[in-house]
């Protein structure tokens, strides 16, 4: 069985990672280059066997249309998978998503990406709110049609992503033509799985977007919680469930990003105790409703979703995670030299402490 081919899980890699991103408060969108150069200096946390980058605000045109990004094998599994697509959905728009060939990434499948909106007949039959739906129409392609995969799925934004260094990724996918106002990007160092292309980071679902340095030592209990809500964890890989976990926390539950970062990193019970009455009442509940999402081992984060960012350490601080701003611009990174390539007059370059979020939103109507 050669490289290419292996699939999740079939053997153990184990390693760490680099993660970046930009965003701007103010909604300036801005091309991939500068969240291409950040990842340079970090080349040595990759060894090619995964890179990506998340953009949001890139579809501007589009911007009330799910954006479906989808890996094929071949024509006959994307045939099929049309009809799945057609079925359900109002296809407007439907092309190769454009690449330029580049030595460094070889053996790519078909990259299609697809504008769509669920058939308001469907939604109706079915009685679910559309972001439900394409939810679910995410989790059935990519558990249906073998030799299909679902990489992206939100409005307004699009996931890219491959097998290689990061640097090559974005050339690859030509993101110097796209603009966002918002850029996250990780170099992969596989943790227990090969490199594969749906196997890279960033990891979506619908606007929800993850880069992870780390390795989750939770990810069975944190798997086996979330599948009983729907979500189908098939790639054996920490950092889709915790796309899942954002997902359900926020979307289905209705928590703040604050409240997202007090399960997933929740303070040690002996921090709890110290904390004011209310704020204590607070930690103990979200602790104990949701004691199954709670996310151990080392690991850093960065959520991106429509609108802004969160990015998030483990409450041991096992991971690095800097932030820099300049003006309107907050960048975040592995490394403070991915900070400085992207703006060498980067200005309050800090490390946020273990478990302590860091959320940066863009203004109101900027976006």
């Amino acid at each position: 069985m050669t490289a290419p081919y292996w699939k999740e899980g079939a053997v153990r890699i184990p390693s760490g990672c680099a993660i970046s991103a930009v965003i701007s408060r103010e909604g300036r969108r801005m091309t991939g280059e500068g969240i291409i150069r950040s990842m340079r200096p970090m080349h040595e946390r990759s060894n090619g066997l995964g890179g990506g980058f998340a953009g949001y605000g890139i579809y501007p045109e589009y911007r009330d249309f799910f954006a479906l990004h989808i890996f094929y094998d071949n024509d006959s599994v994307r045939s099929e998978c049309e009809t799945y697509l057609r079925s359900v959905l109002e296809i407007v728009r439907a092309e190769n998503i454009p690449t330029r060939k580049l030595p460094a990434i070889t053996d790519e499948p078909l990259i299609w990406r697809y504008f769509v909106a669920p058939l308001r007949s469907v939604l109706q039959r079915m009685q679910l709110d559309e972001n439900e739906f394409i939810a679910r129409a995410v989790m059935h392609i990519n558990t249906t049609f073998d030799g299909a995969f679902v990489f992206s799925s939100g409005k307004n934004m699009g996931v890219f992503k491959a097998v290689g260094y990061p640097e090559d990724v974005g050339e690859f996918y030509r993101l110097e033509e796209y603009e966002a106002y918002c850029w996250t990007a990780h170099g992969r160092y596989p943790t227990n799985t090969p490199g594969w292309w749906g196997g890279a980071h960033p990891f979506a679902l619908l606007d929800r977007t993850i880069v992870h340095n780390g390795e989750i030592s939770s990810y069975d209990a944190n798997r086996r919680f979330i599948e009983m809500y729907g979500y189908k964890c098939t790639l054996q890989t920490d950092t889709e469930v915790i796309t899942y976990i954002a997902d359900f926390l926020q979307r289905k539950q209705g928590l703040s990003l604050e409240e997202t970062a007090s399960v997933i990193a929740a303070p040690f019970w002996s921090t709890i105790e110290r904390r004011p009455e209310a704020e204590r009442r607070q930690l103990s509940y979200l602790r104990t409703a949701f004691s199954s999402l709670l996310i151990t081992g080392p690991f850093s984060i960065i959520l991106g979703f429509s609108g802004g960012l969160m990015a998030l350490n483990d409450r041991l601080k096992l991971r690095s995670m800097v932030v820099g701003e300049k003006d309107d611009l907050v960048f975040l990174a592995s490394e403070e030299a991915a900070i400085c390539a992207m703006e060498p007059a980067a200005e309050h370059i800090w490390a946020p402490s273990g478990g302590e979020p860091v959320i940066v939103r863009v203004r109101e109507g900027a976006y």
